[in-house]
């Protein structure tokens, strides 16, 4: 998927600006695109470019002058026509596993100790799309959200992502103490 698909879909929840984007898609479109800054905003200009986008500088007091972002017609027809396009089957592409699968050749303490740190990351996504989560609700069921919200696309790729990191759980304790019991 490229990466303007990914904004043109965090930008059908409404204007942006770019830092607004950047921030949000670590919370947000993290949960299945990943982008740096610097891509971020490289796509931004091709999208404006492009006519998919339109900018707006605004002033602001105190801060710098900043351009918000929005979807144009054209920019909400490209949307509507992603969404038509089957998807492509996703694949997993993570060094981690590969390490993983190497380790009875390789350093057990090594792995052990990356899926550590992966478990540990993936323990404060949990928690921060949880939080999330949690704001989203606002005190409604989910079934109540789902039934009434505007937009429940944001919602519905926080739950995928809410699994993930779960089964990144999971699976990394299993992991972890199958390594570790055989490093005693």
């Amino acid at each position: 998927m490229p990466l303007r698909s990914a904004i043109l879909a965090a930008l059908v929840v409404g204007e942006a600006s770019g830092y607004d984007l950047t921030k949000d898609f670590g919370t947000t479109v993290a949960n299945f695109w990943s982008a740096t800054p610097q891509q971020l905003y490289r796509e931004l200009d091709r999208l404006e470019r492009d006519g998919l986008i339109r900018a707006e500088t605004v002033q602001q007091e105190h801060r710098p002058t900043k351009r918000v972002f929005r979807l144009t017609e054209s920019g909400d027809a490209e949307v509507r026509r992603f969404t038509r396009q089957r998807p492509k089957q996703s694949a997993i592409r993570d060094e981690l596993l590969v390490q993983v699968q190497a380790v009875d050749a390789g350093d057990i303490n090594a792995v052990a100790d990356a899926v550590e740190l992966r478990l540990e990351a993936a323990k404060h996504k949990l928690a921060r799309y949880q939080r999330r989560q949690a704001a989203m609700l606002d005190g409604q069921s989910e079934a109540d959200y789902l039934a009434t919200a505007e937009r429940i696309g944001p919602y519905l790729t926080l739950l995928r992502g809410l699994a993930f990191e779960q089964e990144n759980i999971r699976w990394g304790t299993k992991t972890l103490a199958a390594l570790r019991s055989r490093t005693r």
